[in-house]
C-alpha cells in the first residue's frame, strides 16, 4: 500500500448508508490506513469523523414523484457536491446506496479520472434491470451484500466481491427481550408491539398514521399491550410529536435505539426496507406494511419484477411474513396478523424458524472490513 495519506470521497444519501458507511470508515482506521474524508452523509459519519460536506437527511425521499417534487433541491446538492469533488480530487469516491444520485456523482468522477466504488448493490435483480449498463460505464468495482449478485454483475463484465450484510454485525442489542423493556422503561407484564414507519420523512408521513391506526384497533381488543415507536435519527422529532397527537396513550417514543426497541418487542409491524431485515437479525415476529405516493406506487408496480417487497422474505426467497401494501394497508387486516404472530403458538414458531434461517443466509459478518481491505486493495500503486 502507498504510504501516502489517502483522500477518500463517500456519499451516502440516507440512515442506513450513513451507518454501514460509518462502519466503513471505522474499520479502515483500525486497519491503520492513514486516510482524510469527505462528503455527504449524516451524524454517524460525522462522528466516526468524516468531514460532511452536506448533511443527506434533508434529501430522504420515496418514489419518482417525490424525487421529482424535490428535484432543483437534488441539483443544488449535486452541483455542491461535484465541486467539492472538482476541487479536492479525491483519491477515491466512494457511494452508498442511494443510486440515483449516487450515479449521477460518479459521472463526474469519471469524467474526472477518479476510481468508483460501489457498495450496496441497487435491486437491478428486482427492478429497473437496464441500470446494469450504466453502472457499468461509470464504476469501477462493486462491493455487494448477497451472493446471487455477484454473478449478476460478473455477467455484465462488472468487477465485483461479495462482502457479505453488514447487518449481520450491526443488528444486534446486548439484551434479551426483559433486559431491553427495563433498559427503554417499558412494562415486562404487557404485550408489546414495536412500530417501524422508516427513516424519511415522507415514510413517516404514509406510514405512521395507518400504523397508529392499528395500534388503536389491537388496544381495543387487548387492553393488556403497550406500542414502542422508536424514531430514527433522520428525522425531525417535531414531526413525529404531531404524528401523534391521537396516538393510543400507551405508546412509548423513544429516540433511537431502534435495535433495543425489536429486541423488547413480542412483534413488529415494520415498513418495507432495511428494517425487516434488522428485525430479523433480532429475532422478532414481523408483518410489512408500506404505503407510497398513489402516482409512485402505479409506476413502481409496472417496473417491479418480483411478487414480494419485503426485504426479509426477498432474502427468504418466499413470503414468510405477510406483506401489506398500499390499500391492503387496513388497521384492521395488519392488527389481526399481529394478533396471529403474538397468540398463535404454531404461527409464531413457524416465523422464527423462517427468521433464523434469514439470518443463516446473511452470511458470518465482517463486511465492512472486507469492504475496507478492498479500497486498499484498489488503491495499490
Amino acid at each position: 500500500m502507498d504510504s501516502k495519506r489517502l483522500n477518500l470521497m463517500i456519499s451516502a444519501g440516507e440512515a442506513s448508508s450513513d451507518m454501514h458507511a460509518a462502519h466503513v470508515v471505522d474499520a479502515l482506521r483500525s486497519q491503520g490506513v492513514d486516510f482524510d474524508c469527505f462528503g455527504m452523509g449524516a451524524n454517524k459519519l460525522k462522528a466516526a469523523g468524516m468531514e460532511l460536506t452536506l448533511d443527506c437527511r434533508d434529501l430522504a425521499v420515496i418514489g419518482i414523484v417525490d424525487v421529482l417534487i424535490n428535484y432543483p433541491r437534488f441539483l443544488s446538492r449535486l452541483a455542491t457536491l461535484r465541486k467539492t469533488m472538482q476541487a479536492r480530487s479525491p483519491d477515491l469516491l466512494i457511494i452508498v446506496d442511494y443510486p440515483d444520485f449516487n450515479l449521477k456523482l460518479a459521472e463526474t468522477a469519471k469524467a474526472l479520472g477518479i476510481p468508483v466504488l460501489f457498495y450496496i448493490s441497487p435491486q437491478i435483480w428486482a427492478w429497473r434491470k437496464k441500470r446494469i449498463h450504466r453502472i457499468g460505464t461509470l464504476v469501477s468495482h462493486m462491493a455487494v451484500l448477497f451472493p446471487f449478485e455477484v454473478d449478476v454483475y460478473k455477467a455484465a463484465g462488472i468487477p465485483v466481491t461479495y462482502v457479505g450484510h453488514p447487518l449481520v454485525d450491526d443488528a444486534k442489542s446486548e439484551f434479551n427481550r426483559t433486559e431491553a423493556r427495563q433498559h427503554l422503561g417499558l412494562s415486562s407484564a404487557q404485550q408489546l408491539v414495536a412500530l417501524l414507519p422508516g427513516s424519511r420523512h415522507g415514510e413517516l408521513k404514509r406510514n405512521l398514521p395507518v400504523m397508529l391506526e392499528t395500534a388503536q384497533v389491537l388496544k381495543n381488543s387487548c387492553t393488556d399491550m403497550s406500542f414502542v415507536l422508536p424514531v430514527a435519527p433522520t428525522l425531525d422529532r417535531a414531526a413525529v410529536d404531531e404524528l401523534v397527537q391521537d396516538a393510543p396513550s400507551n405508546l412509548t417514543i423513544i429516540n433511537g435505539q431502534s435495535y433495543h426497541a425489536m429486541r423488547a418487542a413480542d412483534v413488529v409491524l415494520s415498513a418495507s426496507g432495511t428494517a425487516t431485515l434488522e428485525t430479523a437479525m433480532l429475532g422478532t415476529p414481523m408483518a410489512v406494511m408500506y404505503v407510497v405516493n398513489a402516482l409512485n406506487y402505479a409506476i413502481m408496480k409496472r417496473l417491479i419484477e418480483i411478487d414480494d417487497i419485503g426485504l426479509v422474505n426477498i432474502v427468504a426467497g418466499k413470503r414468510i411474513c405477510q406483506e401489506f401494501v398500499q390499500e391492503a394497508a387496513q388497521p384492521i387486516a395488519m392488527a389481526q396478523e399481529l394478533e396471529r404472530c403474538l397468540n398463535d403458538s404454531e404461527y409464531r414458531k413457524a416465523m422464527l424458524a423462517e427468521l433464523e434461517m434469514v439470518r443463516n443466509k446473511m452470511g458470518h459478518g465482517g463486511a465492512s472490513n472486507r469492504v475496507a481491505d478492498l479500497i486498499q486493495t484498489m488503491l495499490i500503486a
